[in-house]
């Protein structure tokens, strides 16, 4: 059978250094695309910007964007990840006040920033650019389970904004540094905007999702590693759709879990349980064999930043002996961390 015809996206060339706008953000969890550049690109990014209401923060400086343009900045990254990926009624101001200073404007979100007149407006008066980044290629095919030559992980999670993101690029990091050919592959606004392309997974018609997990992590030699950035959650109301499709169509070999220790309930939906990592292994397993019969689970990451390091390292050992497998920090990194790579390329 031949390959899949479409194509990824072109390569990101964004106007750099970049002023993360956190909005009126109240939770961190909805903050993801801004600490994920403070945390991954911190040299592109000169300050945060916030508004009334905000409670959340980078560590960045708070500069306003006449001050962040004077420091170097040369775009506004709208740095909020919210359900339904719309822009708030009360962030207009902060954004024509950035084009206003001489900023661009870059979007990650679902909403295209110039369907709102008043920024199209701003837009043409200032001469700034309104860039969206979760734009999927065009000519995205159907998936056809077609078995691909190299080797795949995917990180999956119990849950939305709990480190799937961050576990693909510590584990990417670490196959590099140990001399194994292997790429990132950006599925997310973020992902995508450090690794300069990817897929907007979360863009593309449910139809083809499938069909652009396939084409985002192509045929390549055998000893090749593609560390795909998950999605979602299989158990979540809201996104499972998603993360099925990237599931199936990236046809891990090997799947990290990623969990938040300290969450009960599904984020945004808290009359819904959150799974067990026991749960998420099982019907992933289930679920990803229709396409690699020989999936599996290479260990789990935990998001124990809520934890002294002495508490997160006791949870993780407990964890690791109760499931049998490796159970790590990715942040954190040590011993754990190694235990967790050296199981995935078991």
């Amino acid at each position: 059978m031949n390959a899949p015809t479409g194509r990824l996206a072109d390569s990101l060339v964004l106007p750099q250094p970049y002023l993360l706008f956190l909005g009126d953000t109240t939770e961190a969890g909805y903050a993801k695309t801004a600490f994920g550049l403070a945390d991954w690109a911190p040299d592109r990014c000169v300050g945060e910007l916030a508004i009334d209401g905000c409670t959340v923060t980078t560590g960045l400086p708070r500069l306003s964007p006449a001050e962040a343009r004077a420091a170097g900045a040369r775009s506004l990254v709208i740095g909020v990840a919210n359900q339904g990926g719309v822009i708030g009624e009360t962030w207009v101001a902060a954004l024509i006040e950035a084009m206003e200073a001489g900023l661009d404007i870059v979007s990650g979100l679902h909403v295209r920033l110039a369907s709102l007149p008043a920024l199209a407006e701003a837009a043409r008066r200032s001469g700034q650019r309104l860039i969206d980044v979760r734009t999927p290629p065009p000519g995205i095919p159907i998936g056809n389970g077609r078995k691909r030559s190299g080797k795949r992980l995917l990180t999956v999670g119990t849950d939305c904004a709990l480190g799937k993101k961050y576990t693909a690029l510590a584990l990417h990091r670490a196959f590099v540094e140990r001399g194994i050919d292997a790429d990132f592959r950006a599925t997310g606004q973020t992902g995508i905007m450090i690794a300069g392309g990817g897929m907007p997974m979360d863009a593309v018609i449910s139809d083809f999702e499938a069909g652009a997990a396939e084409i985002l992590s192509p045929d390549a030699p055998d000893d090749h590693w593609d560390l795909v950035e998950g999605q979602g959650s299989i158990f979540n109301p809201a996104y499972a759709a998603v993360s099925l499709g990237l599931l199936h169509g990236s046809q891990a070999d090997v799947f990290v879990v990623c969990h938040d220790p300290t969450r009960t309930v599904i984020l945004g939906m808290e009359s819904f349980a959150l799974p067990s990592v026991e749960e998420v292994i099982d019907l992933t397993i289930r679920l990803g064999s229709r396409t690699n019969p020989a999936i599996r689970c290479g260990g789990v990451s935990f998001n124990t930043s809520a934890y002294s390091a002495e508490e997160g390292e006791a949870l993780m050992a407990a964890e690791s002996e109760r499931l049998g497998l490796p159970v790590a920090d990715p942040i954190r990194g040590g011993a754990a961390f190694d235990a967790l790579v050296d199981s995935c390329l078991a």
